[in-house]
């Protein structure tokens, strides 16, 4: 066989530096990119690394911060550079890289809009579809297999090292998220473990650790699991994927769940489904909780509440998540 003309391959590099749940909502692109011919490499911030890294489609993963970086992705003469961060970082970093750069249309004045005064003009499209629509005339095209998240096969089975049957039924709770106003107060939790028979997983970050705690420690049987701080995002990931029902707030492992298809109860309240962030493709039983507090969404990303006093989030019913729990572990 002869040599591979370096030439003749079509090079395309996909820039998404943050964040976790953001980074996994661009796997369809970068299949659809693989699928068409292209050799793909894509640019992520280092913290952020990890939600990408083990994707079999992407042929080179760099970091933001490595030494050198532009004059490597000089080097490459790329055919694509296709930026789906869109901001000051990203527009320094695709500057020059190539003759055909194409920008995710990130919608803002649309969102100020829909958050400021009601008006939807977003018309339900999900942030997918605003990535593929930068792609439009290229005929690279969403397959509609949904998100990707792989996980290493030495990774697969943890139960000896975090004490944690994997293989009977469970319940994974993600009660954390990028700001406490997406977050749903530890006694909806606590008022419905007490109403699960099932073990459940509480899977969180370091911030998360003494919510956990208090949730172990204040409902009434023993099959609450406090993991937050204790595992990495791939760990975590294991944790969601072998679960027979998610629960989580507007959260990255949220999207994680939904690559694997599991039935997902998602909790909304400062942020609303109409932002395009909901779960891409989710399993057909999957249920998003919403606050009636505000029609609208509060802020774009979660961090401001229009209530003065709770939170959104902090009016979903108790019974109203039991009810649905119960349901959905009816169901096989």
């Amino acid at each position: 066989m002869g040599e591979i003309n370096q030439e003749n391959i079509k090079k395309a590099l996909v820039i998404r530096l943050s964040a976790i749940g953001d980074i996994v909502l661009t796997s369809p692109v970068v299949r659809a990119l693989k699928t068409a011919g292209f050799q793909v490499n894509y640019v992520v911030k280092s913290k952020f690394k990890n939600a990408i890294e083990h994707n079999k489609y992407i042929d080179r993963l760099y970091t933001l911060e490595q030494e050198g970086l532009r004059e490597e992705l000089l080097a490459q003469k790329y055919n694509l550079v296709l930026d789906l961060q869109n901001n000051l970082k990203s527009l320094r970093l695709r500057k020059g890289l190539s003759q055909n750069i194409r920008v995710v249309n990130k919608e803002n004045i649309k969102k100020l809009l829909l958050v400021r005064s009601g008006v939807d003009l977003l018309n339900d499209q999900h942030v997918v579809e605003r990535y593929f629509k930068a792609l439009n005339d290229l005929g690279v095209q969403d397959d509609g297999k949904g998100l990707d998240f792989h996980i290493p096969s030495n990774l697969n089975r943890i139960d000896e090292s975090i004490s944690f049957n994997l293989s009977t039924p469970y319940l994974a709770w993600v009660i954390g998220a990028s700001y406490k106003k997406k977050i749903l107060p530890i006694n909806h939790v606590i008022e419905t473990c007490n109403h699960i028979k099932l073990p459940v997983a509480i899977i969180g970050g370091t911030e998360d650790e003494t919510n956990g705690e208090e949730i172990v420690r204040q409902t009434k049987h023993q099959n609450i699991h406090n993991f937050c701080g204790k595992l990495s995002l791939l760990e975590s990931a294991v944790l969601v994927k072998n679960s027979c029902l998610v629960l989580s707030n507007d959260t990255g492992l949220m999207h994680i769940a939904s690559a694997f298809d599991k039935k997902i109860i998602s909790f909304w309240g400062c942020t609303k489904p109409s932002l395009g962030m909901s779960p891409f493709r989710p399993n057909k039983h999957s249920v998003m909780i919403t606050s009636k507090t505000h029609k609208a969404p509060c802020s774009k990303l979660g961090n401001r509440c229009k209530s003065r006093g709770n939170n959104c989030i902090e009016d979903i019913q108790n019974e109203l998540i039991i009810e649905t729990v119960n349901r959905l572990l009816k169901i096989n």
